[in-house]
Parts: C-alpha cells; structure tokens; sequence
C-alpha cells in the first residue's frame, strides 16, 4: 500500500536534504519562545548537516537558521521552518509555547514519537506540515485548537486510528493531507462540511466502505485523492457536480459501477484522471483536454 510513487502528491511536498547540532546548548535567555526552541533542539537526536550548530548563545534566537520573528512583537517567533534537513528526534511538546507561531514546516525529516497535542495551543498557526517523518500514534484531537489553519499536511507518516471528528471545525482549512499513512474505518461523512477545502488527499490508508456522498458538497475541491485504499460500492453521483475538479485519483480500490461518459463535461477543468485496478464496466470517452496518463494507476 505504501508503494505508489510520491509524485501523486506533489502538490503537497517538495524536496531537499539537510540536518542537526553538535554544540553544547548555552544560551542565557529567559524569554518563553527562546527556552522553547532549547527544548525543541534537546529532543533532535541527529543533525547530519549541522543546521542547529548555531542555536546557541552566539546569535539572539530571532536570527537563528529556520526561525522568523514578528515585527511587531519582538522575540516573538512567527516561522519555525527547518523542512529537509535530516533531523532526527522528537518534536518537543514545548512547541505549544511559541503561541505567535503561523507556520509550522519540518517535512522531510525523520521525526517519530507522537504529534504533541500542546500544538492545539496554537491558536495562530495557519500551516501545519509534517509530511514526509516517521511520526505515529493518532492525530491528536486538539488540532482543533488551531482555528486559524489552513495547511495541514501530515503525508507519508505512520500515524493510525481514526480521523478526529474534532477536526470538523477547522472552518478555514483549504488542504487536507493524511495520504500514506494507517488511517481506518470510514471516510468520515462530516469532511463534507469543510466547504473551504480544495486539496483532498487521503490515499494509501486502512479506509473501507464507501465515498460519502456528502464529499459533493465540497465545491472548492480541485484536487481528489483516495486512492489505494479498500473502498466499494459506486462512486456517488453528487461528486460529478465537483466542477473544479482538477486532478482525480481513485484508482487501487474495489469500486465498481459504471462512470458518465460525459465526465468532461461534469469536470470541465480535470487535467489529470486515474481510475486504474477498481471494477468499472462501460466506456468512457477521453477528450484532448485531459492530460497525463488518464486511466493509469497514477501520473507518471
């Protein structure tokens, strides 16, 4: 299940490598984003390229690689940004006291343990994105907390269980990515609601039964991934009158029934179709418009 290339997600992830800290920890601040950012380095175990070198006493942590503080608030970090640099370790649950925090980016990195649930403190946060780590254990159900979110991407991890409803009420999340992960049971019916969303990305998990119909009230929704997963019954008609629609991924489940062969006309704007390894009977016309590989298991 973990197998399908990464590119179907490239919307969500990007890549380069980097890394950890070798000097010892001295520096004399009593300010709480600066002791939390200690806490954060202490739990990185592996710095390969030494990018926490510098997180020390010689630079005021506002200028340390990675961080971004407000210009309002002074020593007020806004950025915590080390994606692609190796590290390995914990995420320290201290991150809960950077409270000015928008933007929380360590993909491609090789945490593990559990997400902290103090992020749900982060009432400020607008991204989050972990993708690309090792974490495991269930989404803590506190993300709530963070109101004001707008990316939460969590592919490629091993995190399990089931999808928080408590997540039902990020009103402003626009990008959902819980692909390559151990998510089970159903596809929660309440992910209709979010009516801000337009990237949908749940492939390669545990889910069974059936696409909720209630996943055609999204009408922001331009990019549908559920791909790889053990789905069946038929693909409900109120997701045809998802007209912005731009990439469709679906393939490697049990779905069956028959699709509308006009579904260029229901998907004006698709760009990319792939329906591969499920049940489907009947024809289905391909106008010139859409592009990459159609009926394929995924782009190339």
């Amino acid at each position: 299940m973990k197998s399908f290339s990464l590119i179907s997600y490239a919307i969500f992830l990007t890549c380069i490598y980097s890394a950890r800290c070798s000097n010892p920890i001295s520096i004399t601040v009593n300010e709480t984003d600066g002791l939390a950012l200690i806490s954060f380095k202490e739990k990185v175990s592996q710095d390969p390229l030494g990018i926490l070198n510098s997180w020390n006493n010689s630079l005021q942590f506002c200028q340390w690689p990675g961080i971004q503080c407000s210009r309002r608030h002074q020593n007020r970090v806004t950025v915590l940004d080390l994606q692609s640099y190796g590290l390995k370790g914990f995420l320290s649950p201290h991150i809960g006291n950077l409270s000015f925090l928008r933007r929380i980016d360590l993909q491609n990195n090789s945490f593990h343990g559990e997400i902290p649930p103090e992020i749900g403190r982060l009432f400020r946060l607008r991204l989050l994105d972990l993708s690309n780590n090792s974490f495991h254990g269930q989404l803590p159900t506190n993300l709530s907390g963070c109101a004001d979110l707008r990316l939460l991407n969590l592919i490629d991890n091993k995190i399990g269980g089931r999808i928080p409803v408590e997540l039902g009420s990020l009103s402003k999340l626009t990008g959902l990515g819980l692909s390559i992960n151990y998510f089970t049971g159903s596809i929660p019916a309440w992910l209709g609601n979010m009516s801000s969303l337009t990237k949908l990305s749940i492939g390669s998990n545990l889910f069974r039964g059936s696409i909720p119909g209630s996943l055609g009230q999204i009408q922001r929704l331009e990019f549908f991934q559920l791909s790889e997963n053990n789905l069946t019954g038929i693909i409900p008609p109120s997701i045809f009158n998802l007209s912005a629609i731009d990439i469709f991924y679906i393939f490697g489940n049990k779905l069956e029934g028959s699709l509308p062969q006009n579904m260029g006309l229901a998907f004006p704007r698709l760009t990319r179709l792939a329906l591969a390894s499920n049940r489907f009977t009947g024809l289905l016309s391909r106008p010139n418009l859409w592009a990459g590989p159609a009926l394929g298991p995924g782009p190339a």
